[in-house]
Order: structure tokens, then C-alpha cells, then sequence
């Protein structure tokens, strides 16, 4: 099946519902030099430690109605330093891989059909680069137990 995809900024993925964000060292890297802060800054203000399993992993908080910590005004602060989470979707592998699972983003996703037609190449390259980026963790001894 071709797949079609242009992001259109409607902020649908970034809004709206609970969800994770999680950053790898370069994400936070990233975000630190973009926002003119230091890393410990940058997760003490604007992340949260999601436990899993043995490990909590770092993610971008929520504000109270589940919008991303950075999205205001209609729009995301940090679109240029965004973490590769955002800068990969739809390009995920459970939404590539399930047979329905590309019909079923496009449901809420108003990009997915429009645009220029992805690669196989540019799957691919989307998939490896979100493996070898590992999110940021911490033993669960350290942690306040997902504090938010």
C-alpha cells in the first residue's frame, strides 16, 4: 500500500491525550541548547520519570489537560529541537508493521494520505534512527516513583 505524509502542524498528536514522550541524551541535548538551559533544568522543568519496569525512563511532561509540556498558542515551542519521537511520527513501527495500523492514525492524523509519498527508504531510516537513540533512564532506586 502507498503511504502518503505531510505534517500539517494541527498539533492532534501532540494534544488532547495522555501519552509519552521519551527523550533520548541527544533529544535532551537538543532541547537543553535550544531553550538556553542546562539538561538538569530542562528535566527538572519540563519532564517526568516514567517507571518501567526496573528502569524509570525520561519523558516531556503533560500540562493538566494532557497537551504536551510545549505546545501553546497553536503551536510547539521547541519545533526545531523536538525530540526524535516527534520528529519520526507517524513513522513508527507499530503503526508501519500492524496491517491496520497506518488506516487507523490517519483517523486522527489529518497528514497521513496528503503530502509526498513515503519511502520504504525513509521507513527504514526513521526505524533504525528511534532504535539506536535509547531513552534516558535511571534505576527505580533513584526515583520519587514517577513524579510528574
Amino acid at each position: 500500500m502507498e503511504k502518503r505524509f505531510f505534517c500539517t502542524q494541527c498539533g492532534i498528536c501532540c494534544r488532547y491525550e495522555e501519552g509519552f514522550v521519551f527523550l533520548s541524551p541527544r533529544d535532551l541535548e537538543r532541547l537543553a541548547s535550544f531553550l538556553g538551559e542546562e539538561q538538569d533544568q530542562v528535566v527538572e522543568q519540563h519532564c517526568r520519570w516514567v517507571p518501567l519496569g526496573a528502569m524509570d525512563q525520561l519523558s516531556l511532561r503533560e500540562q493538566p489537560n494532557h497537551d504536551c509540556v510545549f505546545w501553546r498558542d497553536g503551536g510547539c515551542l521547541v519545533y526545531e529541537a523536538r525530540p526524535l519521537q516527534c520528529r519520526t511520527y507517524p513513522l513508527w513501527r507499530h503503526i508501519l508493521e500492524e496491517p491496520q495500523g497506518w488506516n487507523q492514525e490517519a483517523e486522527s492524523c489529518p497528514g497521513i494520505g496528503i503530502g509526498r509519498r513515503v519511502s520504504l527508504r525513509a521507513e527504514k531510516r526513521s526505524l533504525r534512527e528511534r532504535q539506536r537513540e535509547q531513552p534516558v533512564t535511571r534505576p527505580r532506586s533513584e526515583s520519587g516513583a514517577g513524579r510528574k
